[in-house]
């Protein structure tokens, strides 16, 4: 009989986390009930348990601050229920109470047990005191204020898409086949073009001749498209249409320029300050090693990784922050951000799980950044080139935008840092030609080859 070998391994346990005054909060729309545990007689062990609900209001949460302050509270956590843990995070981080935001799939109650909200605040405080929860990130204030703008310029920019779409589904209902021809039919050819069928031009070749730059080849095939019949129940609603581009459009360049203010007015997001004299003649360095040498804003940095453009390090800005302290390696960020998958193992299989929802505004433009950085001829893209050889396009797109985070965590962990592509021929580089020349023979001497080798001239 076959005895299985068990390999030893010595573990270390880590010493059990005891937060001796806790509370927990279980937050809905209009109130929160608090749970409060305390010592109550140290030579018994025993703790007093406190519960009460409060309402929601900014003025409620104050004075629940200035209670848990004065009760000498060291942890209080908030579970993260829509958006309603936001009063209550804010207001009583505000007060300097150290408050956690904890994800609702880390407190499950245990199965079978009765489910009201004071059972939840007390088995959120129990976990609490046990440490057997992690908080949820939740940046600085500035970074939220930067969100803010950021995402709402992203949501109106997708509106301002959806009414591109209508226009576009109305010259379709008018049997205007534009976007056919046109690329954009809101460029400087499409806009003039619809303006004047709202004006009432109808003549295909007046219409036609409006056609600007690239667009006068098309002429012929414009007259095709515009010929129609679009009347006035169209413009009427066309002109709607174009109008509320106009205040979307005047809307998104008024977010744009707030963002620029509030990075610019972000210190960390400016570049380190250099402290040794400069040896140089004030021109600019050319080589690779001078160049990182020089510091540059975080926005500039991130814009020299292949991909990314002014708008996407925005929103990624706003997404993860500056302090890459808050994740200790740039693993932690990609598990953070669900672009990696989970592990799954049972028995002798082995298997990847899926990645997560994740955060859908940081996942988008990253997605968006990494499609972009596979068309380059650079590192970015010759690494998604070899990946889509043995994996399928989606995936390797993830494992791009991965890599892209990656990047970005070393760009903002280190000020001082810049990014220096690697070539497309990194890889070729680093090929060993000797293993891969013997290789060759023996597949050619295995089919009955005799190889003689000449270095070419």
């Amino acid at each position: 009989m076959a005895v299985a070998e068990f390999g030893e391994q010595d573990e270390v346990e880590e010493a059990e986390e005891i937060v001796a005054r806790v509370a927990a909060i279980d937050v809905a729309k209009a109130s929160g009930m608090v749970c409060t545990r305390v010592p109550h007689d140290t030579k018994a062990g025993r703790r007093l348990t406190r519960t009460w609900q409060v309402g929601a209001a900014t003025r409620s949460i104050i004075e629940l601050a200035d209670h848990l302050a004065c009760q000498g509270i060291q942890r209080v956590v908030v579970e993260s229920t829509s958006d309603y843990w936001r009063p209550f995070f804010y207001l009583l981080e505000a007060r300097g109470l150290d408050i956690w935001l904890v994800n609702a799939r880390d407190v499950k109650n245990v199965p079978g047990r009765p489910k009201t909200d004071k059972l939840d605040a007390v088995w959120l405080a129990k976990l609490t005191e046990r440490g057997m929860l992690r908080p949820s990130f939740v940046p600085p204030r500035e970074i939220r204020r930067l969100r803010d703008y950021t995402r709402m310029r992203l949501d109106l920019t997708e509106e301002r898409s959806r009414h591109k779409q209508r226009m576009e589904k109305l010259l379709e209902d008018a049997l205007i086949k534009l976007s056919s021809v046109a690329t954009d039919i809101f460029g400087v050819s499409g806009r003039q073009m619809i303006e004047a069928l709202i004006g009432g031009e109808r003549d295909p070749y007046v219409l036609a001749e409006m056609a600007h730059a690239r667009m006068r080849p098309k002429r012929p095939a414009l007259i095709q498209a515009l010929t129609g019949e679009f009347d006035d129940h169209h413009a009427e609603l066309a002109q709607m249409i174009l109008d509320q581009v106009d205040v979307l459009t005047r809307q998104i360049d008024r977010l744009t320029a707030r963002i620029e203010e509030l990075i610019t007015a972000i210190p960390a997001a400016q570049p380190p300050a250099i402290t040794d004299a400069d040896p140089g003649d004030g021109d600019q360095p050319t080589s690779g090693q001078d160049r990182a040498a020089v510091p540059l804003p975080a926005l500039d940095r991130l814009d020299e990784v292949p991909g990314i453009g002014r708008r996407a390090a925005q929103i990624i800005l706003a997404e993860i922050g500056l302090d890459m302290t808050r994740f200790p390696t740039a693993g932690h960020l990609v598990s953070w951000a669900k672009l990696c998958p989970a592990t799954i193992q049972s028995g002798a299989k082995k298997k990847n799980g899926k990645t997560g929802h994740g955060d859908r505004y940081l996942k988008g433009v990253l997605g968006e950044v990494a499609t972009a950085a596979a068309k380059t001829q650079t590192f970015l893209g010759e690494r998604y080139r070899r990946l889509i050889k043995r994996m399928p396009k989606s995936k390797a797109m993830v494992a791009l935008a991965r890599s892209i985070l990656t990047i970005i965590w070393h760009l903002l962990a280190d000020p001082a840092s810049r990014y220096i592509d690697l070539g497309v021929d990194f890889h070729t580089r680093r090929l060993d030609t000797g293993r891969k020349t013997r290789d060759h023979i023996r597949g050619l001497q295995a089919l009955g080859y005799t190889v003689t080798l000449q270095p070419a001239a």
